[in-house]
């Protein structure tokens, strides 16, 4: 069989990259998830911890749950000083070398760009060039007297990165790939599916990059048999990495997840992806992730435990604002999930 195509929308992955949705703060890129995928359900329900649930009613079959989180990387307002600089916390393992000489939009009460500033390397001793940066090392600067800020701005408002989509090469570049990709490709493989057993439900799931929360709430709620989370992974594929130190290839079509720091997963859900992948022309290829987790720990444990997997797209530059991954492993993820939601009935057999 032919391997599938997708044509992918470039305008709908970028508004979902850059639509601000810090964790807890995910209210914006709420309003786009709803808008796209209201039109291909049958009912979208949204929880108190701000996840969406949509769902596609089947005939019988058991209860799919997918994930994909929506929320980004981000920091809360601590605290505004006398000259107007901005102290802030992280929300999500941000590597503090990352975060210097970058944008940012903090959302008070209007949108104020700012950067990310920290001591010149100039006025730099010896020992703060050789050590890793500090989280207090770091604020933010949105160039107005404190007055004007805090009128605008309080504790508690969300901050997160500002970096505009972009093609690169035959690849695609932004900040927030993690996991807005993961939202695209569940978007999509809702509107391609076709006959379906299985009662599938699409959550969008909230606070994934501070533990989980939103699907552990969801999951609880919902009781899937069966569950699918849809998240990036790690590629490391660039220079000086040695074979056994990949984790996945950029290219190299979608990954199935076998193990990752929150989750085992089971043969039988492994062996169901690539057996469906070989039979539809998908190109495929494994993934065991050393360090991280997704949703997928979260869907596994809920109530009486459910049978689990995850689809994951290849990305470089992890937790960076240039987190970059290929179009054709988007649709490869796509048809993927779509045939995992076509067919997951066959795991209860």
């Amino acid at each position: 069989m032919p391997a599938p195509t997708h044509e992918t929308d470039f305008d709908l992955l970028a508004a979902l990259c850059e639509a601000p949705g810090a964790p807890g703060r995910e209210e914006r890129i709420r309003e786009v998830v709803i808008r796209e995928i209201t039109p291909y359900v049958d009912e979208v329900v949204v929880d108190a911890m701000g996840n969406v649930a949509a769902t596609r009613r089947g005939n019988g079959g058991p209860r799919v749950m997918l994930a994909a989180h929506m929320d980004e990387l981000g920091f809360l307002v601590t605290h505004i000083d006398d000259e107007g600089f901005i102290r802030v916390v992280p929300l999500g393992g941000f590597d503090p070398k990352v975060k210097v000489a970058q944008r940012v939009v903090v959302h008070g009460h209007e949108d104020l760009l700012g950067v990310m500033g920290a001591k010149a390397v100039h006025l730099m001793t010896p020992e703060e060039r050789k050590r890793a940066p500090l989280p207090g090392d770091h604020y933010i600067d949105v160039g107005l007297p404190a007055q004007e800020v805090r009128a605008i701005v309080r504790k508690g408002d969300p901050v997160t990165r500002e970096r505009g989509f972009a093609r690169l090469g035959r690849l695609v570049t932004c900040k927030s790939l993690d996991n807005r990709a993961g939202l695209y490709v569940m978007i999509q493989a809702v509107r391609r599916l076709a006959t379906h057993e299985c009662e599938v439900i699409a959550v969008a799931s909230t606070q994934e990059e501070v533990g989980t929360r939103g699907a552990r709430v969801a999951a609880q709620r919902l009781r899937p048999d069966i569950g699918l989370a849809i998240d990036i992974t790690l590629a490391n594929d660039g220079p000086g990495v040695k074979p056994h130190e990949r984790v996945t290839t950029v290219g190299g079509g979608a990954a199935i997840k076998a193990y990752d720091s929150g989750v085992i997963v089971p043969r039988a859900v492994i062996d169901h992806l690539a057996r469906i992948a070989d039979e539809r022309g998908i190109a495929h290829q494994l993934e065991i992730m050393p360090r991280g987790g997704t949703d997928t720990r979260a869907i596994q444990l809920a109530g009486d435990g459910a049978l689990v997997g995850c689809v994951s797209i290849p990305t470089r530059y992890v937790h960076q604002v240039v987190e970059t991954c290929d179009p054709r492993d988007l649709g490869a993820c796509i048809a993927l999930v779509a045939a995992f939601c076509e067919t997951a009935e066959d795991l209860r057999a």
